[in-house]
């Protein structure tokens, strides 16, 4: 099998897993299995994700560079990719950084499900998916283009739309009217800087 397909089988395998541990229907299966959704669910899914992550990357290892940007233009490229992580961070922090990562669940107070209220500013403000994004511009910015990096950015669209649209289906069962509202006034992806009321 040629190194690339390799590549692809591993994310799909990477983007399968990675969805289904995410439904609310297979955590509550691992809640009636254990009595319980444990405590460490998110931690553990994200230690996961990140591990698997590492296997699809270290196939196609050899891949041709079709592209590098040399000298001063190189670094300009990696300081904008420093941008763009911290505002990835910034994005992170909205959602509440502690709860992203799986730590704010391990707390003793950690309720089984909280109240959660729709964010609509900071950078949810200037689009519905920021990390979605942010990540896709951190990516083509990289000054060094490898096959491999090309078609993870590829396929990384297209895992992150269809991540999209399902997230937006959840949003709009669990805030509605409202929901539709923040619609109609920031955009799906691409920032377009209107002003909104």
């Amino acid at each position: 099998m040629p190194e690339y397909a390799i590549f692809i089988l591993r994310f799909s395998i990477f983007t399968i897993v990675h969805s289904l541990f995410a439904t609310n229907i297979f955590k509550r299966i691992i809640g009636k299995a254990l009595g319980r959704e444990p405590r460490p669910y998110r931690l553990i899914y994200n230690i996961a994700s990140t591990l698997i992550f590492i296997w699809v990357m270290s196939a196609w290892r050899s891949s041709p560079v079709l592209y590098y940007v040399p000298g001063i233009s190189s670094l300009v490229m990696y300081l904008a990719q420093a941008i763009l992580a911290a505002m990835l961070f910034t994005a992170v922090r909205q959602t509440g950084t502690s709860s992203f990562l799986g730590l704010k669940q391990l707390g003793a107070q950690a309720q089984k499900q909280e109240t959660s209220h729709l964010i609509t500013g900071g950078w949810y403000g200037v689009v519905r998916h920021p990390l979605y994004l942010l990540s896709l511009l951190f990516m083509i910015l990289n000054p060094v283009m490898t096959a491999q990096w090309l078609l993870l950015i590829v396929l990384s669209f297209f895992y992150f739309m269809a991540g999209a649209i399902v997230e937006e289906k959840r949003l709009q069962l669990q805030f509605g009217d409202q929901y539709q509202k923040y619609c109609r006034q920031v955009p799906f992806l691409i920032p377009t800087f209107k002003h909104r009321p």
